[in-house]
């Protein structure tokens, strides 16, 4: 049988994964963005890519 992950169901699956560099900087940002919203580092980073995707879209 095959094993299947047991977890709330979704329309957008995140299946991709990324890795990159950031200098401390941009670590305590991240950090303090998370922190004040409650939010996941990845959550962050996915409203910051819809966020300046919308800027480039509203020029």
């Amino acid at each position: 049988m095959e094993n299947k992950k047991i977890g709330r169901p979704t329309d957008a699956p995140k299946n991709k994964t990324i890795k990159f560099r950031i200098d401390d900087e941009t670590d305590k940002k991240l950090e303090y963005c998370s922190k004040k919203l409650n939010e996941s580092k990845s959550e962050i980073l996915r409203k910051g890519v819809c966020k300046v995707y919308d800027d480039l879209n509203n020029k």
